[in-house]
């Protein structure tokens, strides 16, 4: 069976530094590193990324999209299989 074997939340902000500080400093959560001296944020299963992105950053597609989850796994194929041998449809980006 395949498994996510990372993990990633991805979403748009008006000010993403002060959003950022909102979600580190209460709650623990690190934002994205950006060099080799930061870490992501970690959890028990392992790390996460978390990074709010401009909002009118392109990376997260169309912009009336908020938020984009990102599990990579080893072989998206056969992942993708699961769901759909459940009857889950399952459309992949043509990006990816």
């Amino acid at each position: 069976m395949e498994k996510v074997t990372g993990r990633g939340v991805f979403f748009r902000a008006r000010d993403r530094q002060t959003l950022a500080a909102w979600y580190r400093d209460p709650l623990g959560i690190a934002v994205v590193a950006t060099d080799d001296e930061q870490s992501p944020w970690q959890q028990e299963g392992g790390p996460t990324v978390f990074a709010p992105f401009p909002s009118d950053n392109a990376y997260i597609g169309d912009p009336r999209n908020e938020w984009m989850m990102n599990f990579p796994v080893a072989d998206l194929l056969a992942m993708v299989e699961q769901p759909r041998s459940a009857g889950i449809d399952v459309q992949l980006d043509p990006c990816s």
